[in-house]
């Protein structure tokens, strides 16, 4: 859904209607599959050539109907659920039916009104009559199946929504769904409850395994009609409007998944401001990205800051192992829970990790796929991270890399930086590796900040780091040294900033000395353009998306000021104030860019890309000097083996 577009409401006396027509479905009804095979079919054993496939005794008591002998196609999900039970329904199994149940309403309600909107209700009475005209008969076959579409859809985001609150951490996997028919929306329900039936049969043993495939049936039905929507003709009366349902709390717009914003709580060890010691400028940034990510409007669905055009929509940290990378994880995690809680907003962590990668094809994508959802939610303040990036995606080209790897990469490329990238503000994905030059070049460059992750630097910082650590355990005296006082995060930063008034990797010092040799100091924007471009010609890969990678730092740091403590702590000064008035509040704060702030971004930029380069060509280096060694002492144990 856009910023800015007025929901209409979906009346909860239309979605009641229908209560009785989704039960029935439940109850029971029979369809014969044309696109899918009976799972419980093709998993029975064989039988033997010659014997008869039929029951021996049929019963005789009048009216005895026994569960061997329902017809092959029928569907009673009711009983299906009903037999997880000991005896009487669990709050899980009646929250599925429930669940299954509102879907189907909501589903046909939403059918309705998009009879109205379309013209297709006009078509029905039409065709009912037998005066439809022949001339519209191919209308009337793409808007019946336009409302099969948006039906089964609906259905599915409907009972998903539902159903999260229910769910834990188990996950099942359904495939794709196959019975998807769009000859016309009864039928097409019908179709999907008789897929979803037999993979209950097959894959729900309890209640919680029965919730998680309905949950994960519901979402690859929701890709499966997404796609079909994308050939589809006259869905735009359902893809131009957004509907909400006060009572769930429900908004559709579109073939979009609707997420409910819910959260588990997080249990990982959160680190304060204090306790990471040295990484100056990661460190601030990190503050102040928490603070930014807080100023998202719910209503408008949009960050001030990302209209500003000073949001660090993804970045990159680096630096080598134990240097405090996942202690600034901890801190920014930490930070976002401590201010969702005060404001009341959902606040949403998840870390992709190597354990993601999947031997299965495609099952790698699917999971990046839904951590980008999970985190892109925009009923949620989001922060996602991906530890150790350079082992979870490879490097295009790379034959070590696994197919899985490949195709988180082409994932993680396609949410950063693609065609349908929408950057709300909500959000913020950090990427972090010990070897970033490892990292595929396109997707690195998809970092929007880059934070040099380089631990304690000082004789102050390693003081401050061996005291903290210790704990208060003992009665060693401090000495002369005031503790902490090298972490003060202004007089700090500001350092770690004006080092970057000349580059710090050789490579590019050279460039940047040739440079001013030749053109003075870099005082105006032509003579900056013309270190960029010698930068280009020193490294193929600085190409235009870097140029805006450091336009954006620069916007950050126009952003240069901190939001305010309290305005945290007491979300009616600014949290909860419309989304206008927060955006002058942020404008009355802002500071102009100045010539400083360009050349140390492009320097801090550029140092990390030579960084990179330097790191790989001299990993390159070092590998084909130890084959080389290797390969003269094969010779000489060779030489003395003939001898």
């Amino acid at each position: 859904m856009t910023a800015g577009r007025d929901a209409m409401e979906l009346r909860e006396e239309d979605i009641r209607r229908h209560y009785d027509a989704a039960l029935a479905l439940l109850t029971g009804f029979d369809h014969a599959p044309r696109l899918a095979k009976p799972v419980e079919a093709a998993r029975a054993p064989e039988r033997s050539a010659g014997l008869g496939t039929r029951p021996m005794f049929r019963a005789t008591t009048p009216g005895l109907v026994t569960r061997p002998t329902a017809r092959a196609g029928s569907v009673r999900l009711i009983e299906r659920v009903e037999a997880l039970a000991d005896g009487l329904l669990s709050p899980s199994l009646a929250a599925a039916l429930q669940a299954l149940r509102r879907g189907l309403a909501i589903a046909a309600a939403m059918g309705e009104s998009f009879g109205q909107d379309s013209g297709l209700a006009e078509l029905k009475t039409a065709n009912l009559q037998g005066r439809l005209p022949e001339l519209r008969r191919a209308e009337f076959a793409d808007l019946l199946a336009a409302e099969a579409l948006v039906q089964m859809h609906v259905f599915a985001n409907a009972t998903a929504f539902l159903l999260a609150p229910h769910l834990n951490a188990l996950t099942v996997e359904v495939g794709t769904v196959e019975e998807v028919l769009t000859d016309n929306a009864p039928l097409a329900l019908q179709g999907v409850l008789w897929e979803l039936d037999q993979d209950i049969a097959v894959l729900a043993g309890d209640a919680p395994r029965l919730l998680a495939v309905i949950a994960a049936f519901c979402e690859a039905l929701m890709a499966r009609v997404a796609l079909r929507a994308q050939e589809a003709v006259r869905t735009q009366a359902f893809t131009s409007g957004a509907w909400r349902i006060e009572a769930d709390g429900l908004s559709l717009a579109g073939f979009t998944p609707a997420r409910a914003a819910k959260a588990a709580a997080l249990t990982m060890q959160f680190k304060k401001p204090a306790e990471v010691v040295g990484n100056h400028i990661a460190k601030a940034q990190s503050l102040r990205l928490a603070k930014m990510l807080m100023a998202y409007d719910f209503k408008r669905k949009l960050n001030p800051f990302a209209e500003l055009g000073g949001f660090i929509f993804t970045f990159m940290g680096d630096g080598k192992p134990g240097t405090g990378k996942t202690t600034l994880i901890q801190m920014m995690a930490g930070l976002l829970n401590d201010y969702c809680k005060v404001a009341g907003y959902p606040f949403r962590y998840q870390n992709f990790s190597i354990d993601q990668i999947d031997s299965y094809q495609g099952k790698s994508g699917q999971n990046a796929k839904a951590f980008i959802s999970a985190i892109l939610d925009p009923s949620v303040i989001g922060f996602g991270t991906i530890d150790d990036i350079d082992q979870v995606a490879g490097k295009r080209g790379d034959k070590q890399s696994s197919a899985g790897q490949q195709e988180v990469t082409a994932v993680f490329m396609a949410a950063f930086a693609g065609a349908e990238t929408v950057v709300r503000g909500n959000c913020s994905f950090g990427m972090f590796s010990n070897y970033p030059e490892n990292v595929d070049d396109a997707l690195r460059q998809r970092a929007g900040a880059r934070f040099l992750v380089d631990g304690p630097q000082s004789r102050e910082d390693y003081v401050d780091i061996l005291a903290l650590l210790l704990g208060k355990n003992h009665a060693i005296p401090l000495g002369d040294h005031a503790l902490f006082a090298a972490q003060e995060i202004k007089r700090a930063v500001a350092a770690s900033y004006e080092g970057h008034a000349k580059p710090q990797e050789e490579g590019l010092l050279r460039v940047w000395d040739q440079l001013r040799r030749d053109l003075g100091p870099l005082d105006t924007l032509a003579k900056l353009g013309a270190y960029l471009k010698a930068i280009q010609q020193a490294d193929q890969r600085f190409t235009g998306r870097a140029i805006k990678n450091i336009t954006d730092a620069v916007k950050v740091r126009a952003m240069d000021f901190d939001l305010p403590d309290d305005w945290m702590e007491v979300p009616d000064l600014f949290l909860f104030k419309p989304y206008d008035e927060k955006l002058a509040m942020i404008k009355a704060l802002m500071t102009p860019i100045s010539l400083e702030m360009v050349v140390q971004e492009i320097n801090r930029y550029a140092d990390s890309e030579f960084r990179y380069a330097d790191t790989s060509n001299e990993a390159a280096v070092q590998a084909m000097v130890r084959d080389f060694a290797r390969q003269e002492e094969a010779k000489r144990r060779f030489l003395e083996a003939r001898e």
